[in-house]
């Protein structure tokens, strides 16, 4: 038989759980609208330059506009991290001719990163190879909240300068008039709540601040199966 006493705590344990939880679905829908509030909704220009640029790979429009600030000389070395294997500069020279001289110099391959963790990864052990202290990073508009999170977490002696890419759908329709955009954005808002509060227990960043690796280029990739799309 349940006692007063075991009944009233019961329910007072409810009480609280119910609130704590209303409180918890307040928050993350206050914290989405300050997320997309944010989100650019239009191409930025950009009032600086940097020592290198960083695109993460996921649309071929990234690295196209990574190629093109290359060729601007907004950076003096471009690192695509995150490529498919098999894939070359010289593969990417073919589909865009434009910038053979470019991809025959300054840029680096990354074929090892599977997820934006592993962009920031790498992306600390280039520029610390390159010793640059200021990267232009190219990812698109949803994405780059995450993105400048992990590399603000593993290179906080660096400035980022972020240059979002906006995808044909977002300059077209708003995010919420799309059920596709609308749960990409939402899913995105999710994967950067994880990444903040993994970040919050993660020590990795302090651990390997003296890394070093060496980039590919022309060389073929490494035979080595990708096991995850970097988005």
């Amino acid at each position: 038989m349940v006692t007063l006493k075991t009944a009233v705590r019961t329910r007072r344990i409810k009480w609280v759980a119910a609130r704590l939880g209303a409180l918890c679905a307040v928050v993350l829908i206050l914290g989405f609208g300050i997320f997309v509030w944010v989100l650019p909704r239009q191409q930025i220009v950009l009032d600086r330059d940097a020592d290198g640029i960083v695109v993460l790979t996921g649309g071929t429009s990234r690295v196209i506009d990574g190629l093109d600030l290359l060729k601007s000389q907004r950076g003096k070395r471009l690192l695509i991290t995150g490529v498919n294997l098999g894939t070359t500069t010289a593969d990417i020279a073919r589909e865009a001719p434009s910038y053979n001289r470019v991809l025959a110099c300054c840029v680096d391959l990354d074929y090892s990163a599977i997820n934006t963790l592993g962009n920031a990864v790498q992306a600390k052990l280039w520029a610390t190879q390159h010793d640059f202290h200021s990267l232009i990073v190219v990812t698109s508009a949803y994405h780059m909240p995450r993105a400048l999170a992990e590399l603000e977490h593993q290179l906080p002696n660096v400035t980022l300068v972020p240059y979002p890419v906006l995808s044909d759908r977002l300059r077209v329709e708003p995010w919420w008039t799309n059920g596709d955009t609308t749960k990409l954005v939402v899913s995105e808002y999710l994967k950067y709540l994880f990444a903040e509060l993994r970040m919050r227990f993660d020590s990795s960043a302090a651990d390997n601040r003296d890394g070093r690796t060496s980039y590919g280029s022309l060389a073929a990739p490494p035979a080595r199966p990708r096991v995850a799309e970097n988005l």
